[in-house]
């Protein structure tokens, strides 16, 4: 059955043909595109002319480290990424949502949970109804649709897709609280201690970039035990 050119694209980077075909044939029975790689340098001279919905990704790969993979596709390319892989630590888990991963997956796999964790992941990245692409708030404007942070001379700073959610929860909901129950729930990924220390150091960065007070920040504000919230003005467009 040939697939129709409109599904979401799943790229598939894991040196081990077993899970490639694996998970190749979960995601087209449930109505994906795939495309498959075994190493890194091929995924991304594939990504020249190709631009995947979600990229599946190990993190043991042969030719290049697969946390640095993640954290350019994430920093460069904006795109929505799930780790796959054996390394079952809570650092490694941790590690790989710093540097931008969506989710983390850990070997072995059910891949009928990776098709379910991939359709959550588009499902979540998909506009909110009456939304626009562009916020500004206090001297900011942040452009969701090219991950941008842009100050009041025209400076330009690149966010992270992981970054960029983050960020874009907080401006839909201004002067509200947010708290880590909600964000885990918008969010997705496991929650838990990992789940925590991943989102204080995506909040951490967001507040570099926006040029806070680390000690008595303005805009992002910390309610102990209860989660945060933005005190910023803020419109769309």
């Amino acid at each position: 059955m040939t697939a129709d050119p409109s599904a979401p694209l799943v790229t598939i980077l894991d040196d081990e043909p077993a899970i490639r075909a694996m998970l190749s044939d979960a995601l087209e029975e449930a109505g994906f595109r795939t495309m498959s790689f075994g190493r890194a340098t091929e995924f991304e001279a594939a990504l020249q002319s190709a631009t995947p919905d979600v990229c599946l990704v190990d993190l043991s790969l042969p030719d290049k480290d697969g946390l640095t993979l993640v954290h350019r596709l994430a920093l460069e390319q904006g795109a929505t990424v799930i780790i796959i892989s054996g390394r079952a630590q809570v650092q490694d888990r941790i590690t790989g949502l710093e540097l931008g991963a969506d989710d983390y997956i850990i070997k072995p796999f059910d891949p009928t949970e990776v098709v379910a964790r991939v359709r959550a992941r588009l499902r979540r990245g998909q506009p909110q109804p009456q939304s626009a692409n562009t916020a500004i708030f206090n001297g900011w404007t942040a452009h969701f649709d090219s991950y941008l942070l842009e100050d009041e001379t025209g400076d330009r700073t690149p966010m992270s897709h992981a970054e960029g959610q983050v960020l874009r929860l907080f401006l839909e909901r201004p002067k509200r609280l947010v708290s880590r129950a909600v964000m885990q729930e918008i969010l997705g990924g496991a929650a838990g201690e990992s789940f925590d220390r991943a989102m204080d150091v995506r909040i951490s960065r967001l507040r570099t970039k926006l040029k806070e007070d680390p000690k008595n920040p303005r805009l992002i504000k910390t309610i102990y035990g209860a989660g945060y919230i933005f005190l910023g003005d803020v419109s769309w467009r």
